[in-house]
């Protein structure tokens, strides 16, 4: 898959939920987490990560929203259960961005909704746990930029492999084609 992802939560309270949010983005190859005004207890978050994301893995620590900073270029997505959020399996991800979940029993900080560019559901009857949210988001990534063969309409496994990419010859061999076809050109015109 080609650009990143990091993925944090605002004013996570439950070290275990912060822990399990960083280890699945550990594993699902996460460039960075973060959390937005955490007050959970930091020495409680070993016990749930037991990757070692925070050691593996850039982690930052925001105060508020204001001191959040993202990579230029890099979409903030939102994930809130609001009237106007995009159900998770109709949106299209970007190729760079940062996914912020909202904290136990509340909603994101509207400061923050106002910075994100796109605002995502999970499409179910009440709010899930954070981490778990936070997984669903990290496999519909991989699912939508990864590159897989493409599912079967009856159960059971795909009967084709996964599309292999084409990127066309080297930029270098494009130039000195399109050269040539150009002195073709004009030793065909000078011929006439």
């Amino acid at each position: 898959m080609r650009g990143y992802f990091g993925i944090g939560a605002d004013r996570i309270n439950k070290a275990q939920n912060v822990g399990a949010l960083m280890r699945t983005a550990h594993a699902f190859g996460a460039s960075f987490v973060f959390t937005v005004g955490e007050t959970y207890n930091r020495h409680e978050l070993k016990q749930a990560d037991t990757s070692g994301a925070t050691g593996n893995l850039p982690y930052y620590r925001f105060g508020t929203p204001d001191e959040m900073l993202l990579p230029q270029g890099c979409a903030l997505v939102g994930v809130e259960i609001t009237d106007d959020a995009i159900e998770l399996p109709s949106f299209h991800h970007p190729k760079n961005a940062a996914y912020i979940m909202g904290p136990e029993r509340g909603s994101l900080n509207p400061e923050l909704v106002e910075r994100c560019d796109h605002v995502v559901k999970i499409p179910t009857r009440f709010s899930l746990n954070v981490s778990l949210a936070g997984g669903l988001v990290m496999y519909d990534r991989m699912l939508c930029l990864g590159l897989f063969a493409p599912r079967p309409y009856r159960p059971g496994a795909p009967t084709e492999p996964a599309p292999v990419p084409q990127f066309g010859a080297p930029l270098w061999v494009r130039k000195q084609r399109r050269r040539d076809r150009k002195a073709a050109e004009a030793a065909q015109r000078d011929g006439e």
